[in-house]
């Protein structure tokens, strides 16, 4: 008996080979070594997601739930994709969208950045905003309801969608990259949780090829993730954590999304929001690398795991995500009108981090 392939097979597995083609065309990303004294014996590494096509830490997570929905038959030939977004993860399923010929809608606070909007519809994709982050998820699934579309659900599927094991994501290829090293298995990785989906990747990672280095997981103040990290480490939580829509685009939310899994994160640290973007500017100062306030916040991170290394005298590697570049928010973290409008003024947070660089110590719990 001779049973042909549907028409809707062949779409999908021309459709994974366009995905899969366009990632072979692709070279991985920067990690930079980034300059610190000598004498602390701590190498810091970033890697530089913002030289992905659509400039993002988040081109990674498209690819895979643009697969993971091609493969369990949830896309197919002339659906509408819609997502739930604070941004760069619409920029890159708008150009995998348009990669696929499919439409898309992303649905988003009002809040985002004009930059964000504009590259969204420069690949093609439509947005529609809405007055409160917490909106964002009922909108999404609404618009895919009546469109027939599919709701990709990035806060459902990113700790699922991408190969924890290995398959060249983001863990593997940064211990890839550090081979050469001269501490090439770093005692700390640093990322922030926008779904959970890269925290959850690197933590499974770690554990399942028994590195000893440890995750820790920052996240802007009024977050739900760390008070529900928190909980859930010292059994104390007594339901879901619940916080507020988060003002470092692109990280933090409003609930624990299902994608955040706390078990494989050994600590959190809250980071104020001024602190994120006194970070983020210090950077291009530091090392020349114009980045987004999330980089900040992992930075801010950071700077604490170097100066208590410092002080134990401890020498080895770190490493940290730059996360997108900073041209997506010269509208508003890079502008000062509008840090002065949000109530944010990142001086004090700046002396900080001057200080630190100076002495080697850490006093940023004084601001």
């Amino acid at each position: 008996m001779k049973i042909e392939r549907s028409a809707g097979r062949a779409w999908a597995d021309e459709a994974i080979r366009k995905i899969t083609a366009e990632n072979n065309r692709s070279a991985d990303t920067h990690l930079y070594s980034v300059p610190l004294p000598e004498h602390w014996g701590v190498q810091l590494y970033l890697k530089d997601e913002s030289t992905h096509r659509t400039g993002s830490l988040k081109h990674r997570l498209a690819r895979s739930l643009f697969l993971f929905g091609l493969v369990n038959g949830w896309i197919r030939e002339d659906t509408t994709i819609v997502e739930a977004s604070s941004g760069s993860t619409a920029v890159s399923e708008a150009y995998f969208a348009q990669l696929l010929g499919l439409p898309f809608i992303a649905v988003m606070a009002r809040t985002t950045s004009r930059e964000k909007i504009d590259l969204i519809e420069r690949f093609g994709g439509s947005c529609l905003l809405v007055d409160h982050a917490s909106e964002v998820y009922a909108t999404a699934e609404e618009v895919a309801a009546t469109s027939g579309g599919h709701y990709m659900d990035q806060f459902t599927y990113a700790e699922r969608a991408t190969d924890w094991r290995g398959n060249n994501n983001i863990a593997e290829s940064i211990f890839g990259q550090l081979g050469l090293e001269e501490h090439p298995i770093p005692d700390w990785i640093v990322v922030g949780a926008g779904t959970g989906g890269t925290s959850a990747t690197i933590g499974r990672y770690l554990r399942y090829h028994s590195h000893p280095t440890r995750l820790l997981v920052v996240d802007p103040e009024n977050s739900a993730f760390y008070p529900g990290w928190h909980g859930t480490a010292s059994g104390t939580a007594s339901g879901p954590a619940t916080g507020l829509p988060s003002r470092i685009e692109g990280i933090g939310r409003p609930r624990m999304e299902p994608s955040f899994v706390p078990a494989v994160i050994d600590h959190m640290l809250q980071v104020p929001d001024a602190a994120s973007v006194a970070a983020m500017r210090h950077l291009r100062t530091l090392a020349g690398l114009h980045a987004g306030p999330s980089t900040g916040t992992n930075l801010w991170g950071v700077w604490q795991l170097v100066a208590g290394m410092v002080a134990e005298g401890r020498k080895g590697s770190i490493v940290s995500l730059m996360c997108d570049g900073g041209e997506r928010y010269a509208g508003n973290y890079y502008s000062a009108g509008w840090l002065a409008s949000q109530g944010l003024d990142p001086a004090p947070y700046e002396s900080v981090i001057k200080r630190f660089f100076h002495t080697g110590s850490w006093d940023g719990d004084a601001v």
